[in-house]
Formats: C-alpha cells, structure tokens, sequence
C-alpha cells in the first residue's frame, strides 16, 4: 500500500511537528508529492510566510483555506447554544476546530486525487481521533498516514534535532518549546514546566499570555458590556450589530484585557491519561457566562435542568471528535428548538479576571416580579402551598408509616 501512494494531502500549520513531516514523508514514502492544507481559524500570525515554508521543505503547493466564518457559525455557536463544557471548564477550543479543518482537508483530497491524508497529531492525544473520525466520515476508504504512531522520534527535543539537521527553520526554541494550539476561540498551552501540576503557571513571564493579561495586570476600573442575543446567538455588542467572527474577535480584546477567560485545567484524555493544560479563552468564557445568564431568564425549570444534562453528552461528543454523529446532530436539534426564546440583553461587569451580572432583561423573560415577590401580592395562594406539600411529601410520609408499623 505504501508503496502507491504517489500524493499526500497534509494538515500543515507550519509549527515544530508539520515543519518535519514533510521532509520525513518524501524520505519514507519514495518522494511522493506533498500538498500542504492550512485550515485558517483564526491563527493569525502564525500563517505568515507559511508557504515559502512549506515549499521550500518540500511541497508542491499550499492550500490556506479561510474557514473563520464557518468555525463559528456552524461549530462554535452551536456548542455555545448547548452550554458545553468538558468536565465542566474545558470550552472545547481545539476540539471542535479539529473537525473542520480534517473535513477541508478531505474536501482537497479528493479534488487534488491524493492517495491518503497525513497528520502531525501524537499518539498520546485526543486530535489524532478528531481527525481520523472526520475524514471517515467523509472518506472511509482513505488511507490515513500519522508519523508520530510509527517514526522514530520520541520527543519534541528530537523533532527539533531532526529539523536542525535537516536546515528547517523553526519559530520556537528548546527553553519556550511549550506545545501551544491557537485560534479564534482560544490559545492552549501545554508542556515543560506546566507537565508538573504542582506548578503555578507564570502569567506574567514574557510571551507567555497572547490573547489576555493576568488578573493583577488588569485596569483598576471595571469595563462594562452589554450582549445581545437573538435565539442564543450572539448578535450585538452595546448595541452595535457584530457579524459573527467580528463578535468573537471584539471579546476576545475587551476580555483579554481584563485578565477575563484563563482557566488551569487537568483533564481527562479520550485515550485514558490525564493531561495538564493552560487556557486562554476570553471571549468565548464571556458568552458563555452571558448565555447562561440570559437561560435563566427565558427557560423553564425541567427544560433548563435537562439541557444542563445533555450539554454534558453534547461536550463529549465534541470532545472525543464526534462532531459528524447522528447523537451530536440530534443534540444539536434539541438544543435549537429549547433557543427559540433565548433572545434578550445581558449586561456585563468584567474586573481583573471577574465576570460580575449586572442586569438582563428579555421579552420572553419567564420571571414574573408579581409571583416572586416577597411583598402582599394578589397571584399567589400561599395556602396553596400545603396541599402541594402533602401530596409531594406522601411517598414519604407512607414509607416512615411503614417503617414505623415495622418497629411495633
């Protein structure tokens, strides 16, 4: 089977671990031809001179595929509508940039004819699985090539050996060698100094924060914000009508401004380890807190606590790079038809790494001021409440009749 493959369409991003793949496969494949994919989702800079890169390393051509837009209508704003979050922090930043991306580079490889797609994901994480599951999804004959599950190289300190010799420059050193993934939504960091738990990450070292400040850097003087939903979708900002990526990206300044969205988080792998990361997500940590804010208001009580239990199966889904199932796209249904009245304004207070309520307000708000009044008040029967009490407590009250008829 190797031995045919004579094109390879490669998820490329330019860092330590795609920079060497190129190289790796024309040594180890009889020099095929290697199409290089770079799924823009809000990388930035980082794409900068990615394709002299990746030509001179040995690529025939190099796809930078605009993907912003779609990320965040079609992947983020769904998860943000279900309130998914993994083991209750983790707001799934690389886990559902993953899917688009693996099905762009699907899409690609079958204009292009390729033979397989390659990927730089480790053997240890969760990505190679986002990937593979995707592009089974919408290639399930493909073959599927991932260096890092058969090569030599055991560690990132050998990668950059083999880069060095192989005259591949690279953008890190081997003291700021932390394995970062950033786009949109969030910056992750893992590795060296933050594999031990028991250390406190360094907010304040040079380079290390790239979408906000610590809490300490902060103003002393807190900013207030107003979001607006329309059917759980973000859609303004003060009033002023954002498209989505433009929405996104101006929490991410006023957040990261105010030290908001840093999270220290030890999680559980899909392969089975526990794994330590550092998170920057300002932005998306402010939608979450002002959606969840704004349910309280428009849902009802059964609706509300059911959803909280299926966001949790809606995360892992996610997180375990199930995003293209029938049980996420069922998911997805429920959580769209419980949004129909999630439309309203939330007002914000953000202060050095605090996100305070300041006031929402709803036209299909479900809070009746008459009802929950602890004033005299002409709707409710507090009388009715004995009843209600008698028949909600009767299992209870046979059992210990029960109990008692027991003892005699």
């Amino acid at each position: 089977m190797e031995n045919k493959i004579k094109k390879i369409v490669l998820a490329y991003s330019g860092g330590l671990d795609t920079s060497i793949i190129i190289p790796w496969l024309k040594e180890n494949y009889e020099n095929p031809e290697i199409i290089a994919v770079s799924g823009d989702v809000g990388q930035g800079t980082e794409l900068d001179g990615l394709e002299e890169k990746a030509l001179k390393t040995g690529a025939s051509k190099l796809y930078i595929e605009d993907l912003n837009k779609e990320f965040v209508e079609d992947f983020i704003f769904p998860t943000l509508k279900a309130g998914a979050k993994y083991e209750g922090d983790y707001l799934l930043g690389t886990a559902f940039a993953r899917p688009i991306i693996a099905k762009r580079l699907v899409e690609i490889a079958l204009k292009e004819g390729a033979d397989a797609i390659c990927h730089g994901c480790t053997g240890k994480g969760n990505d190679q699985v986002r990937f593979e599951l995707t592009i089974k999804a919408f290639a399930p004959e493909m073959t599927i090539i991932a260096p890092w599950r058969t090569w030599d190289i055991k560690s990132r300190d050998e990668e950059i050996d083999y880069a060095e010799a192989h005259n591949i420059p690279l953008k890190i050193s081997r003291e700021t060698n932390y394995s970062k993934d950033k786009n949109l939504w969030h910056l992750s960091h893992e590795g060296l100094d933050l594999e031990n738990p028991a250390n406190e990450p360094d907010y304040n070292k040079k380079g290390f924060l790239e979408m906000s400040v610590s809490p300490e850097m902060a103003p002393d003087k807190a900013t207030y914000i107003t979001i607006s939903f329309e059917k759980g979708i973000p859609v303004a900002i003060d009033g002023k009508k954002l498209k989505a990526v433009e929405l996104v990206e101006k929490l991410n300044e006023i957040g990261g401004a105010n030290g908001i969205g840093l999270d220290d988080i030890v999680e559980n792998r899909l392969v089975g380890m526990k794994s330590r990361g550092v998170y920057e997500t300002p932005g998306g940590t402010i939608l979450y807190r002002a959606h969840e804010v704004l349910e309280t208001l428009c849902l009802d009580r059964d609706t509300m606590h059911y959803k909280k239990l299926l966001a949790e199966q809606f995360a892992e889904q996610v997180y375990f790079g199930k995003w293209f199932t029938p049980l996420r796209e069922a998911l997805s249904a429920f959580v769209d038809s419980t949004q129909q009245t999630v439309t309203g304004d939330v007002k914000l207070k953000l202060y050095k790494g605090n996100i305070i309520n300041a006031g929402t307000t709803s036209p299909f708000s479900l809070y009746n001021p008459e009802i929950a009044t602890f004033d005299a008040d002409e709707v409710y029967n507090q009388n009715d409440s004995a009843g209600f009490i008698n028949l909600y407590g009767l299992p209870l009250k046979v059992r210990a009749l029960m109990q008692k008829s027991l003892k005699k």
